[in-house]
């Protein structure tokens, strides 16, 4: 029986997802059948009322579920692209795995954080989303837009295991009997459970925002995730239509500001963001310099920072250096909030999609289709905010080049695109290759499944490359 506590249901504030908000919904374990304490509902109770339902499906959200979750997609992408390197690594084996894209199926890291929490996460969608169909007692409204939330996380999710690991146990019911021993399901099969839950989530969402900083799902963050979906499966039409309903939102307001201002929580650029309890993101945590050494956590390779072009302000905006015992070392600068507190504040948030990429989807996805204008226009669009002057680029290759070096010098250091570009497009093997000539495998490009999880399953098969 699944059991909640009702304290974790606290209200939030402004719309803002505080992380002190536990995993309400999710467990590793099976459950042993206790009496519940006064304090505790089942599944079933938690869907009666519009506060613990909205509770269980904000629980989601929480740090250890989606923010624990992301921190590692992002950070475990940027290393394996040779994006960006840890200072620390030689000294954390489980980091320098990842840095020399070399992870051992026994890596603890793997294991907990690009496997476990979003397993978590995407039970706890599971079971929000069987409450939530089964419940009479919601408003329809509410119930409605959870249900979009809820399919949205789940996607979410699984878009991440899917090209971290390539195929994964496909769990759809919250049944762990049912669930603990499924096989690795295909690709296709993943993602058309991903576009099939994006297109639900879409249809159930409103496109207004729930509360002031856009910390919940809409309906744009659902078809922005689709483009995306539909661009890694060459479905060019479809990403180019999915794009257009983001960029052309007339219920919400969409732009590219100024650079500065891109990554401020306030920012009309930004599609959905995870709130932070004090305004401070984990990405400016560990990208800015904390450590008395000042060096940040994680920094930019060289190989990284060469591709910008002469006058793009992203480099001078976005990137900045500090020295230490004569060594440069190049830092992220979207992100200006290194910590906060209750006292000092801060204004950024940790942002999950944004519209620049949005636009360098339908720019790719347009010339696929040979519309040369179109895709130039879109280009242009995030060219000309970085103070540069519009593509040469006039053919289907050139352009399709010209915007995946766009996406490596917009998105650098942001959830794993660089890492996800190499791979969709083939030239992983080739560019990380070449950056790690003496640890690179061809098969690295998929991640080890975790030693744990084949013994507790043994319908799961290990990777390629990998033993066990």
């Amino acid at each position: 029986m699944t059991l909640f506590n009702k304290h974790t249901f606290s209200a939030l504030r402004s719309g803002v997802l505080c992380v002190a908000l536990g995993a309400c919904l999710a467990s590793c374990e099976k459950y042993v059948d206790v009496d519940k304490a006064p304090n505790m509902l089942d599944n079933s109770s938690v869907f009666l009322a519009d506060g613990t339902a909205t509770g269980a499906v904000m629980g989601i959200y929480s740090y250890y579920n989606t923010t624990g979750a992301l921190q590692y997609f992002t950070f475990a992408g940027e290393l394996e692209s040779g994006e960006m390197e840890y200072q620390l690594a030689a000294s954390t084996p489980e980091i320098n795995e990842f840095q020399q894209s070399a992870v051992l199926p026994t890596s603890g890291t793997l294991n907990t954080n690009l496997w476990m929490y979003p397993y978590m996460s995407i039970r706890s969608a599971n079971l929000a989303l069987e409450g939530l169909t089964a419940s009479t007692t919601l408003t329809p409204a509410l119930r409605t837009q959870l249900l979009g939330e809820a399919r949205f996380l789940r996607a979410f999710f699984y878009f991440h295991l899917v090209n971290y690991f390539g195929p994964v146990p496909l769990v759809l019911s919250s049944d762990q009997n049912a669930t603990a021993t499924l096989p690795r399901s295909s690709v296709d099969s993943v993602y058309n459970q991903i576009i099939a839950d994006l297109k639900e989530a879409e249809s159930l969402l409103p496109g207004v925002y729930t509360g002031n900083f856009r910390t919940r799902v809409n309906k744009y963050a659902a078809t922005a995730l689709l483009a995306r979906a539909y661009l890694y499966k060459g479905e060019y039409a479809n990403a180019e239509a999915a794009a257009t309903r983001v960029i052309g939102a007339t219920d919400v307001t969409y732009n590219l500001p100024e650079l500065t201002g891109a990554f401020v929580n306030s920012s009309n650029e930004i599609i959905l963001q995870i709130g932070t309890l004090f305004g401070s993101s984990f990405m400016g945590t560990n990208y800015r310099t904390t450590a008395a050494s000042g060096i940040p956590n994680y920094y930019l390779t060289k190989a990284a920072v060469s591709v910008f072009e002469t006058g793009d302000n992203r480099r001078a905006v976005w990137v900045d250096s500090v020295v230490n015992n004569t060594i440069l070392y190049r830092r992220i600068n979207k992100y200006k909030v290194a910590t906060a507190t209750a006292a000092s504040g801060g204004n950024e948030y940790n942002i999950m999609l944004r519209l620049a990429e949005q636009y360098l989807i339908r720019a790719e996805a347009r010339a696929k289709q040979q519309n040369i204008d179109g895709a130039q226009n879109d280009l242009n669009a995030v060219r000309n905010r970085a103070g540069l002057g519009n593509t040469p680029a006039a053919t289907e290759g050139d352009l399709v080049a010209a915007v995946l070096k766009e996406r490596q010098t917009e998105l650098f250091g942001e959830t794993g695109h660089r890492w996800f570009d190499l791979k969709r497009t083939g030239n992983a093997n080739t560019v990380v290759g070449a950056l790690k000539p003496a640890t690179w495998k061809a098969t690295a490009v998929l991640l080890p499944i975790p030693f744990t999880e084949l013994l507790k399953n043994t319908n799961l098969k290990q990777n390629d490359g990998y033993n066990p």
